[in-house]
């Protein structure tokens, strides 16, 4: 069984549906820590519930990236986490993880990259007046949503479609897709260092 680490910044509801589906055994992992960088997140009450432990911090109290990272890097390695699963996480990951973890963190990103990257992706879309988006779940680098892609499902926008309604649609392919994902890299090693190997 692996050992994931969950990083989110928000409600948390992405962690929620890898927390079900751990304790119902649908996904094979051991959940050891979630990284939170914003100490009133809901996604903190989802770990306590879970019997989860939090390493939880504010950014500005350290002098750079690299020292806050080194900090959380600390605490990975104090709970043998192997893979890192990003859900709602709002900081772009530095050279500290990205070298330790190299090929094995992964995000979640409400839209078909690389159409709208970064903040607001489903404000973006709305605006943008497409009538397709949707989720992509890729490999994280050092660029923001630019690492490679493992798999994308589309999501269609209707007529009247409002930020409220396309948000559940999103959400409801996201709590899906994301767990069977991670599902298969978690248990067939074989495909993270192919996915490596290809980014070199």
């Amino acid at each position: 069984m692996r050992k994931i680490a969950v990083f989110a910044s928000g409600s948390g509801s992405n962690f929620q549906a890898i927390i079900d589906v751990v304790q119902s055994g649908q996904l094979d992992a051991d959940i050891s820590l979630l990284v939170c960088d914003k100490p009133g997140a809901f996604a903190i009450e989802r770990a306590e519930a879970a019997r989860i432990p939090s390493f939880v911090f504010t950014a500005k109290d350290y002098s750079s990236k690299e020292h806050y990272e080194e900090e959380i890097l600390a605490h990975l390695k104090a709970s043998g986490v192997e893979f890192i699963v990003l859900a709602g996480y709002m900081r772009l990951i530095g050279p500290k993880l990205l070298t330790e973890y190299k090929g094995r963190i992964v995000n979640i990103h409400p839209s078909l990259l690389p159409a709208f990257p970064g903040k607001d992706a489903i404000g973006q879309a709305l605006a943008a007046k497409v009538k397709w988006s949707g989720v992509t779940i890729h490999f994280v680098d050092e660029g923001m949503d630019t690492g490679p892609i493992i798999i994308q499902e589309r999501v269609r926008l209707d007529e009247n479609e409002t930020r409220e309604s396309l948000q559940r649609k999103i959400q409801k392919c996201e709590h899906k897709l994301y767990p069977s994902v991670l599902q298969m890299l978690l248990t067939q090693g074989d495909v993270i260092n192919d996915t490596k190997a290809r980014a070199h």
